[in-house]
Formats: structure tokens, sequence, C-alpha cells
């Protein structure tokens, strides 16, 4: 095919080589109407990267093969950038788009090798996965029956022994064998034991290079614990006005404060499904309120559970912002120092209330120290399977049995107590339930959520695709076994 001038051009300085070739779709007019500049371009530059992405191209055959002479500037750069809809690789293109041919038999046995290796992979992952989550169903059923029975042994107790803050003194104090019962669990386990003095100095690094001084004492510990005496003083206050179900589930409202403060307070990630959790345990509270007709006794038990709540979270918020994260011998050591502080600093408060009769139990004798020491006994085992039980499971399935008492303490109160479940009242316990499940979803919820409904819409796909597949084989075979049985 031989050469044709575009017309009304200028004539070339240089002549184009014969035989040289050019798609019948370009426009006729001359690239140096419009870019006059490009007429000082000698030779074009082409990137390897360029070359390597076009190299089934007719265009880069004839960028490089021969002299840079027998090529127009003009024709060079329309072939690169297709103006005017020049693009004489799209033939390429089409010829790549056509479908591959299907692997050897060697890339077969490859490609099945691999996906047997990945399901037996995929084996081996399960053993681990499936112990992890019996542990979390054994350490959820131990929060919930701890919890329960601890609301419900302190309601059994304040019958005979009216004194909330004595008994949250008494309960308190268990702290103090936190790091004793750790200590023992490490020489039992640990590969390379340590004396039990090289242990609580390693762990006192928690408070500080210094170790746990006076003063870190003072402003690391005793904050922390006046917020822990107060957050069960409250919640056994409560206990004597409301019933344990009512209690229960508003104490899961501190799952929203938490994300509230920290949202607010440590500035974490932003998420509208916490935040929808947090209008429902509010709406749930308003509700559980105005179950009992915002009678006064009913109105004081709730807002001393919500401020139980309330203390509780601001807790967990600041040991996070001033302590951050611990391992298990520091929170060990960490909580037997607000069980030192409760002896050391709080002991004078029940004796103040005994003498002013604010708390006056007479005689002596008749303290029931069996319900008292069944109750410390309880909370203790809460607080140590809360803190460790994320060494053999998941923290959501924890935080499932908190949610789990609810419903124990609610078979309990429908035959101890009289309490009305009414139509609110249930209402009430399923919105702030529901807020406190919606608090346990991920950060990567939605993110999980798009991929698993993605792959159901991929699998639905298939499916129609083999079935017709599957179909049309059949006819095929069946034609071409027809001679063969004629025959």
């Amino acid at each position: 095919m031989g050469i044709r001038e575009f017309p009304g051009g200028a004539p070339r300085g240089k002549g184009i080589a014969v035989g040289m070739r050019r798609s019948p779709d370009v426009s006729p007019r001359r690239l140096s109407d419009i870019s006059p500049q490009l007429r000082q371009l000698k030779y074009l530059v082409v990137d390897e990267a360029i070359k390597e992405d076009l190299k089934w191209s007719r265009s880069v055959e004839d960028l490089t093969g021969g002299s840079a002479g027998l090529t127009c500037i003009e024709e060079r750069i329309l072939r690169i950038t297709g103006y005017y809809c020049y693009q004489p690789w799209a033939a390429s293109y089409k010829r790549e788009e056509r479908p591959r041919d299907g692997p050897g038999p060697a890339e077969s046995a490859a490609a099945g090798a691999e996906a047997a290796r990945a399901a037996r992979g995929g084996c081996r992952c399960s053993g681990p996965r499936l112990r992890k989550l019996s542990w979390g169903l054994a350490v959820a059923l131990c929060v919930c029956a701890s919890w329960a029975g601890a609301t419900q042994l302190a309601r059994l107790t304040f019958r005979t022994f009216d004194a909330p803050f004595t008994l949250t003194w008494f309960a308190t104090s268990w702290n103090c064998v936190f790091f004793p019962l750790y200590y023992a669990g490490h020489v039992c386990k640990a590969a390379e034991r340590q004396s039990l003095k090289q242990r609580y100095r390693e762990c006192c690094r928690f408070f500080g290079d210094a170790g746990l001084t006076p003063r870190a004492f003072c402003t690391r510990a005793a904050p922390f614990g006046v917020l822990w005496t107060l957050t069960n003083y409250l919640y056994l206050h409560a206990i004597q006005k409301i019933n344990t179900t009512d209690a229960s589930v508003l104490f899961c409202c501190n799952k929203a404060f938490v994300f509230l403060l920290s949202w607010i307070v440590l500035r974490d990630r932003f998420m509208g499904v916490r935040i929808v959790a947090a209008i429902l345990a509010i709406a749930g509270i308003v509700m559980m309120t105005y179950a009992d007709g915002f009678h006064s006794h009913s109105v004081i038990g709730i807002a001393l559970v919500v401020g139980s709540a309330s203390t509780s979270a601001l807790y967990k918020v600041l040991f996070k912002l001033v302590l951050g994260s611990a391992t298990f011998g520091e929170a060990a050591l960490f909580l037997s120092v607000l069980g030192a502080f409760n002896v050391l600093f709080v002991t004078c408060v029940p004796v103040v209330l005994y003498f002013t009769r604010v708390e006056y139990w007479s005689p002596f004798g008749a303290v029931p120290w069996g319900h008292l020491c069944g109750f410390s006994v309880l909370l203790l085992t809460f607080n140590i399977v809360l803190n460790f039980g994320i060494a053999v499971t998941y923290p959501t399935l924890m935080s499932l049995g908190i949610v789990l008492s609810v419903p124990v303490n609610a078979v309990v109160d429908h035959y101890t107590s009289t309490i009305v479940f009414n139509g609110v009242r249930v209402i009430a316990i399923v919105i702030i339930g529901l807020g406190f499940l919606l608090l346990l979803l991920p950060e990567e919820w939605d993110t999980w959520l798009v991929k698993l409904l993605t792959r159901l819409k991929v699998r639905r796909k298939e499916e129609p695709a083999e079935g017709a597949g599957d179909a049309g084989s059949g006819p095929q075979k069946s034609r071409r076994a027809r001679p063969s049985f004629a025959r």
C-alpha cells in the first residue's frame, strides 16, 4: 500500500520512505497545525516500559525498526497518543482479549497440589479456632454465672445486713490476692521461673521507671481505687431499691458510655453503628424508668445504676489514657494495689458509717459471713475471668456473658420477687441488649459484610452458569452417542 500525503500540507523537509503504512481512518489534518512547537523535535524517545506494554503493536515495530529518519515526527506521535482516533494497536488489543488455552497437565497438577495444601492448612487452623471458641463458651458461662450469682447473693445479703458500702469495702479488700494468684500460675506454667521479688520488680515498671513509689501510688492508683469503690457501691446500693433484672440490664449501658468517652477523650474512630447503639441505650434507660411509672423509689435506683455504669466507663477510659495497656502480671499487680489502697485508706469509712448509724448492724454476731464471703468470691471470680480470660478466647465472647446474666436474673426474679414484666420493661430490656450487641461489632464489620455479600453474589452467579453448562453438555453427548449405538 502506497503512502499518501496529508492534503493541504506544506512540503516536508525530509522525505518519507516508500512502503510506510498508515491507517485509513487517520484524520487528514496535520499535527503541526495544532502544535507548531513539535516541529523542533527530531527524534521521539520511547520509554522501555511503553515498549514492553506495546510489544505486540504494529506501531512499535514501525518506531523501532529502521533508522530514525524513515518516519516523520507527526506520524510517530499520532501512533502513540492515538490522536484523532488513530489507534493502530487496537487489533492487538483484540488479539489479547481472546480466551487463553486451558492449563496443561502440569499446571493442573500443580494447581491441584496447591489446593490440597490449602485445604490441609485450613483443617489445621480449624482445630485452634474450635478450641478457642469452646474456651470462649466456657468463659462466657463463667462470667454469666459469677455476675448473676454475685448480684443475687448481694440482694439476699441485704435482707439481714443493710450495709452496701461495708459490703463493697469487704469485697474490694479481696483484690489483694490477685498478684499472689498470678504468681502461682506463673510458677506452674512458666518455662523460666522468676522469684517473687524479681517478678514484682518487673511488673512495677507499669507505674513508671521508678516503680511503685508513694507518688506513683497516689497519682496512678488512688484515683482508680476511688472509681472502683464508687462503681461497686452505687451498683449495690441500687439493688436495694430496684430488682436485679433492671440493675443488670441497665449496667450493660456502660459499654455505650465507654464508646462515647473514648470518642471524645481518646479520639477513637467514629462509627455510626455505635452511635446508634448509644442512642438505643439511652432510650432503654428512659423506657425502663417509665415502666414503673416514674416512682421516686425506682427513679433513684435507676439513677444509681446509671451512675455506676458511668463511673465504670470513666475507670476504663482513664486507665487507657493514663496507663495504657498492661500485661497479665501488671494487671494483677494493679488490682492488688487497688485492694491495698482499699484496706489502707477506705477502712475508716465503714467505721464512720457504723458509729453514725448510717450503716448499723446489731448484734455483730448476726452478720451473714457466709453471704459476704460468697459474694466476695463470686465478684473476685468475675474480675479474674474478665481480666485474664482474653488469654484463652476472644474478648467479644467474654462480654456476651454480661448480657447472658440478664435473662438469668429475670428468671430468678420471676420466682423470688414480685417483678412485673410488662410490655414497656420487656422492650427496654431488648433495646438495651441490642445496643450492647451492636457495640461488640468490630471496627471492620462493614468491610467483612461487604466481602461476605460479594462472595454470596459470586456463588449465585456461578451456580446457574454451571447448571447451564451441564444442561448444554447433555444433548451433545447424547447426539454423539446415538450413531455408535445404532451401529
